[in-house]
């Protein structure tokens, strides 16, 4: 990690627009819970949708997160380049991570919740609320 008082956390996928997203607001929700304010947060895609996937936004509303007016953004090398960890979804971060880059790169290697029943979608959803947690618990 670069800096020793912050941690900075980026979660990008390809549209931003389901599993980044379910990440960075299981993430904010954490950070708040803990008080752990010095975490940084950040959501992004390499080739965002216009919109997050109405699925997606439905299964998060069950659980308390209202993310469905969130709007995808691109994410690029620069923006992730004093970024502590950044966390794919299932893509690679190759394309992201900028060259002499001293961060981590994490592959969650998750299921695109796009085009999948509500039930699936659920199931991504508390995979992702895990491994949030977790890695909240490795970093406390």
């Amino acid at each position: 990690m670069r800096s020793t008082n912050s941690t900075k956390i980026a979660f990008v996928c390809v549209q931003n627009a389901g599993r980044s997203q379910m990440a960075f607001a299981f993430a904010e929700r954490e950070r708040t819970r803990r008080n752990a304010d010095h975490i940084t947060l950040l959501t992004g895609g390499t080739n965002p949708a216009a919109h997050v996937h109405e699925t997606v936004a439905q299964v998060m509303a069950e659980v308390g997160l209202d993310i469905a007016n969130r709007e995808p953004r691109e994410v690029t090398p620069d923006d992730l380049a004093e970024y502590d960890y950044v966390i794919t979804m299932g893509c690679s971060a190759d394309d992201v991570c900028p060259f002499g880059w001293g961060g981590e790169s994490r592959d969650w290697a998750l299921d695109d919740p796009h085009g999948k029943s509500t039930d699936e979608v659920r199931e991504i959803r508390d995979e992702i609320e895990r491994r949030v947690g977790e890695l909240f618990d490795e970093l406390a």
